[in-house]
Protein backbone atom coordinates (compact mmCIF):
# COMPACT_ATOMS: atom_id res chain seq x y z
CA UNK A 1 0.00 0.00 0.00
CA UNK A 2 1.14 3.18 -1.09
CA UNK A 3 1.31 6.48 1.40
CA UNK A 4 3.64 8.79 -0.07
CA UNK A 5 0.48 10.68 -1.31
CA UNK A 6 1.61 10.91 -4.90
CA UNK A 7 -0.66 9.02 -6.65
CA UNK A 8 -2.41 10.72 -9.74
CA UNK A 9 -0.36 13.32 -8.95
CA UNK A 10 2.54 15.61 -11.50
CA UNK A 11 5.78 15.04 -10.80
CA UNK A 12 8.35 17.01 -13.25
CA UNK A 13 12.07 15.12 -12.58
CA UNK A 14 14.93 16.82 -14.57
CA UNK A 15 18.07 14.33 -15.22
CA UNK A 16 15.28 11.55 -15.88
CA UNK A 17 17.53 9.78 -18.54
CA UNK A 18 19.91 8.30 -16.53
CA UNK A 19 21.88 7.69 -13.39
CA UNK A 20 20.09 9.27 -10.12
CA UNK A 21 17.19 10.88 -12.40
CA UNK A 22 15.93 7.88 -13.69
CA UNK A 23 16.20 6.03 -10.45
CA UNK A 24 13.85 8.95 -9.08
CA UNK A 25 11.20 8.97 -12.23
CA UNK A 26 11.15 5.47 -11.48
CA UNK A 27 10.17 5.39 -7.74
CA UNK A 28 8.07 8.19 -7.23
CA UNK A 29 5.84 6.33 -10.68
CA UNK A 30 6.12 3.44 -8.66
CA UNK A 31 4.01 5.64 -5.99
CA UNK A 32 1.34 6.13 -8.32
CA UNK A 33 2.45 9.93 -10.23
CA UNK A 34 2.55 11.01 -13.34
CA UNK A 35 5.85 11.71 -14.77
CA UNK A 36 6.81 14.42 -16.80
CA UNK A 37 10.59 13.35 -17.48
CA UNK A 38 13.09 15.55 -18.63
CA UNK A 39 16.74 15.72 -20.35
CA UNK A 40 19.19 17.59 -22.58
CA UNK A 41 19.66 13.78 -23.84
CA UNK A 42 16.32 12.51 -26.12
CA UNK A 43 17.48 9.34 -27.24
CA UNK A 44 18.47 8.32 -23.52
CA UNK A 45 14.78 9.99 -22.21
CA UNK A 46 12.82 8.25 -25.00
CA UNK A 47 14.68 5.43 -23.97
CA UNK A 48 13.69 5.44 -20.54
CA UNK A 49 10.16 6.76 -20.61
CA UNK A 50 9.44 4.58 -23.29
CA UNK A 51 10.77 1.61 -20.94
CA UNK A 52 8.16 2.92 -18.31
CA UNK A 53 5.27 2.77 -20.54
CA UNK A 54 6.26 -0.57 -21.11
CA UNK A 55 5.81 -1.43 -17.14
CA UNK A 56 2.42 0.53 -17.57
CA UNK A 57 3.55 3.98 -16.12
CA UNK A 58 2.25 6.97 -17.31
CA UNK A 59 5.34 8.71 -18.18
CA UNK A 60 6.01 11.46 -20.55
CA UNK A 61 9.35 12.96 -22.33
CA UNK A 62 9.83 16.77 -22.91
CA UNK A 63 13.70 17.04 -23.90
CA UNK A 64 15.14 20.52 -23.41
CA UNK A 65 18.12 22.36 -22.06
CA UNK A 66 17.63 23.18 -18.57
CA UNK A 67 20.36 25.64 -19.15
CA UNK A 68 18.26 27.54 -21.99
CA UNK A 69 15.55 29.52 -19.68
CA UNK A 70 12.67 30.51 -21.87
CA UNK A 71 13.14 26.53 -22.88
CA UNK A 72 12.43 25.60 -19.57
CA UNK A 73 8.97 27.84 -19.32
CA UNK A 74 8.09 26.26 -22.13
CA UNK A 75 8.53 22.65 -20.54
CA UNK A 76 7.08 23.44 -17.30
CA UNK A 77 4.23 25.34 -19.23
CA UNK A 78 3.54 22.34 -21.33
CA UNK A 79 3.47 20.39 -19.07
CA UNK A 80 0.67 22.35 -16.64
CA UNK A 81 -0.92 22.44 -19.82
CA UNK A 82 -1.00 18.45 -21.13
CA UNK A 83 -0.81 17.02 -18.06
CA UNK A 84 -2.03 19.25 -15.39
CA UNK A 85 -0.96 20.77 -12.59
CA UNK A 86 2.87 20.48 -10.56
CA UNK A 87 2.62 18.86 -7.43
CA UNK A 88 6.64 17.65 -7.20
CA UNK A 89 9.28 18.75 -9.10
CA UNK A 90 12.71 16.83 -8.34
CA UNK A 91 15.39 19.20 -9.63
CA UNK A 92 18.18 16.08 -10.71
CA UNK A 93 20.35 17.54 -13.85
CA UNK A 94 23.71 17.75 -13.55
CA UNK A 95 27.06 17.49 -14.65
CA UNK A 96 30.47 17.29 -13.26
CA UNK A 97 33.89 18.21 -14.83
CA UNK A 98 37.26 17.72 -12.93
CA UNK A 99 40.13 19.67 -13.31
CA UNK A 100 42.76 21.11 -10.49
CA UNK A 101 42.03 25.00 -10.24
CA UNK A 102 44.76 26.21 -12.59
CA UNK A 103 44.13 23.87 -15.36
CA UNK A 104 40.36 24.13 -14.89
CA UNK A 105 38.45 25.88 -18.53
CA UNK A 106 36.54 28.98 -18.13
CA UNK A 107 33.59 27.26 -19.80
CA UNK A 108 33.86 24.37 -18.14
CA UNK A 109 32.79 26.31 -15.25
CA UNK A 110 30.20 28.18 -16.40
CA UNK A 111 28.89 25.22 -18.26
CA UNK A 112 29.23 23.24 -14.79
CA UNK A 113 26.95 26.33 -12.85
CA UNK A 114 24.77 26.51 -15.89
CA UNK A 115 23.43 23.15 -15.21
CA UNK A 116 23.91 22.81 -11.57
CA UNK A 117 22.91 25.94 -10.30
CA UNK A 118 21.30 28.02 -12.89
CA UNK A 119 18.95 25.30 -14.23
CA UNK A 120 18.03 25.03 -10.94
CA UNK A 121 16.81 28.17 -10.79
CA UNK A 122 14.86 28.36 -13.94
CA UNK A 123 13.12 25.31 -13.31
CA UNK A 124 12.57 26.12 -9.87
CA UNK A 125 11.33 29.19 -10.32
CA UNK A 126 8.93 28.75 -13.60
CA UNK A 127 7.58 25.63 -11.30
CA UNK A 128 7.06 27.14 -7.89
CA UNK A 129 5.21 30.46 -9.53
CA UNK A 130 3.01 27.85 -10.51
CA UNK A 131 2.41 26.14 -7.65
CA UNK A 132 2.27 29.37 -5.56
CA UNK A 133 -1.13 30.38 -7.30
CA UNK A 134 -2.55 27.01 -5.77
CA UNK A 135 -0.65 27.07 -2.19
CA UNK A 136 0.73 23.43 -2.97
CA UNK A 137 3.65 21.34 -3.83
CA UNK A 138 7.06 19.88 -2.94
CA UNK A 139 10.46 20.84 -4.10
CA UNK A 140 13.41 18.45 -3.74
CA UNK A 141 17.12 19.48 -5.37
CA UNK A 142 19.48 16.62 -5.71
CA UNK A 143 22.77 18.25 -4.68
CA UNK A 144 26.06 16.63 -3.26
CA UNK A 145 27.96 16.47 -0.56
CA UNK A 146 30.79 17.56 -2.19
CA UNK A 147 28.38 20.86 -1.59
CA UNK A 148 29.82 20.54 2.07
CA UNK A 149 32.96 19.87 2.24
CA UNK A 150 36.14 20.77 -0.16
CA UNK A 151 37.08 18.30 -3.16
CA UNK A 152 40.12 18.38 -4.73
CA UNK A 153 39.80 18.91 -8.79
CA UNK A 154 36.02 19.42 -8.19
CA UNK A 155 35.84 22.83 -7.37
CA UNK A 156 33.46 23.86 -10.29
CA UNK A 157 31.09 21.17 -8.93
CA UNK A 158 31.57 21.31 -5.51
CA UNK A 159 30.84 25.21 -5.64
CA UNK A 160 27.88 25.06 -8.09
CA UNK A 161 26.25 22.00 -5.53
CA UNK A 162 27.03 24.03 -2.42
CA UNK A 163 25.40 27.42 -4.23
CA UNK A 164 22.05 25.19 -5.56
CA UNK A 165 21.44 23.68 -1.85
CA UNK A 166 21.59 27.04 -0.73
CA UNK A 167 19.36 28.68 -3.42
CA UNK A 168 17.13 25.60 -2.62
CA UNK A 169 17.21 26.57 1.06
CA UNK A 170 15.98 30.40 0.59
CA UNK A 171 13.33 29.03 -1.35
CA UNK A 172 11.88 26.68 0.76
CA UNK A 173 11.69 30.32 3.23
CA UNK A 174 10.34 31.98 0.98
CA UNK A 175 7.51 29.64 -0.30
CA UNK A 176 6.37 28.55 3.38
CA UNK A 177 3.84 30.62 3.42
CA UNK A 178 2.06 29.01 0.75
CA UNK A 179 2.43 25.91 2.27
CA UNK A 180 5.02 24.50 -0.49
CA UNK A 181 8.44 22.60 1.27
CA UNK A 182 11.86 22.40 -0.05
CA UNK A 183 14.15 20.27 0.76
CA UNK A 184 18.00 19.08 -0.50
CA UNK A 185 19.12 15.56 -0.76
CA UNK A 186 22.95 15.57 -0.91
CA UNK A 187 24.72 12.06 -2.09
CA UNK A 188 28.12 11.24 -1.94
CA UNK A 189 29.65 8.33 -4.72
CA UNK A 190 26.72 6.61 -5.91
CA UNK A 191 26.50 4.03 -8.35
CA UNK A 192 26.30 6.15 -11.87
CA UNK A 193 27.96 6.73 -15.16
CA UNK A 194 29.37 10.18 -13.61
CA UNK A 195 30.86 8.32 -10.86
CA UNK A 196 32.16 5.52 -12.82
CA UNK A 197 33.49 7.41 -15.41
CA UNK A 198 36.08 8.50 -12.60
CA UNK A 199 37.56 5.58 -12.22
CA UNK A 200 40.40 4.22 -13.89
CA UNK A 201 40.08 0.43 -13.39
CA UNK A 202 37.84 -1.94 -11.80
CA UNK A 203 38.85 -1.26 -8.40
CA UNK A 204 37.75 2.20 -8.55
CA UNK A 205 34.68 1.03 -6.13
CA UNK A 206 37.48 -0.06 -3.82
CA UNK A 207 39.54 2.92 -3.98
CA UNK A 208 36.13 5.37 -2.78
CA UNK A 209 35.23 3.20 -0.55
CA UNK A 210 38.86 2.92 0.75
CA UNK A 211 39.25 6.98 0.60
CA UNK A 212 42.65 8.47 0.05
CA UNK A 213 45.43 10.40 2.51
CA UNK A 214 46.84 12.07 -0.33
CA UNK A 215 43.19 13.58 -1.54
CA UNK A 216 42.09 14.37 1.75
CA UNK A 217 39.04 11.77 1.69
CA UNK A 218 38.15 9.87 4.25
CA UNK A 219 36.44 7.10 2.50
CA UNK A 220 32.98 5.82 2.95
CA UNK A 221 32.95 4.28 6.89
CA UNK A 222 29.67 2.10 5.45
CA UNK A 223 32.03 -0.03 2.94
CA UNK A 224 29.84 0.53 0.42
CA UNK A 225 29.03 2.89 -3.15
CA UNK A 226 25.01 4.37 -2.69
CA UNK A 227 22.94 2.42 -4.97
CA UNK A 228 20.42 5.51 -7.01
CA UNK A 229 17.89 3.78 -5.21
CA UNK A 230 18.97 4.95 -2.11
CA UNK A 231 18.44 8.28 -3.33
CA UNK A 232 15.34 7.95 -4.83
CA UNK A 233 14.10 6.46 -1.22
CA UNK A 234 15.20 9.80 0.33
CA UNK A 235 13.44 11.94 -2.85
CA UNK A 236 10.16 9.82 -1.66
CA UNK A 237 10.54 10.55 1.87
CA UNK A 238 10.56 15.03 1.51
CA UNK A 239 7.79 14.23 -1.10
CA UNK A 240 5.71 12.04 0.67
CA UNK A 241 3.39 13.61 4.14
CA UNK A 242 5.17 11.54 6.00
CA UNK A 243 7.29 14.94 6.14
CA UNK A 244 5.10 17.12 6.23
CA UNK A 245 6.19 19.57 8.70
CA UNK A 246 10.03 19.81 7.31
CA UNK A 247 11.72 22.28 5.14
CA UNK A 248 14.80 23.73 4.27
CA UNK A 249 16.36 20.62 5.34
CA UNK A 250 19.45 18.64 3.35
CA UNK A 251 19.70 14.84 3.99
CA UNK A 252 22.97 13.76 3.29
CA UNK A 253 23.34 9.95 1.80
CA UNK A 254 27.25 9.41 1.53
CA UNK A 255 27.63 6.24 3.86
CA UNK A 256 29.04 8.18 6.48
CA UNK A 257 32.25 9.63 3.98
CA UNK A 258 31.35 13.57 4.97
CA UNK A 259 31.48 12.57 8.93
CA UNK A 260 27.92 13.78 9.06
CA UNK A 261 28.59 17.43 8.06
Amino acid sequence: MKHSGLSQKIALVTGAGQGIGQAVAKRIADEGAIIAAVDANEDQLQSTVQQMKDEGIRAFAYPGDITDQASVQHIVDQVEKQLGPIYLLVNVAGILRISSIDQLRADDWQQTFAVNTHGVFYVSQAVSKYMMKRSEGVIVTVSSNAGAIPRMNMAAYAASKAAATSFTKTLGLELADYGIRCNVVSPGSTATPMQWALWSDEQGADHVIKGSLETYKTGIPLQKIADPQNIADAVIFFASEQSSHITMQNLTIDGGATLGI
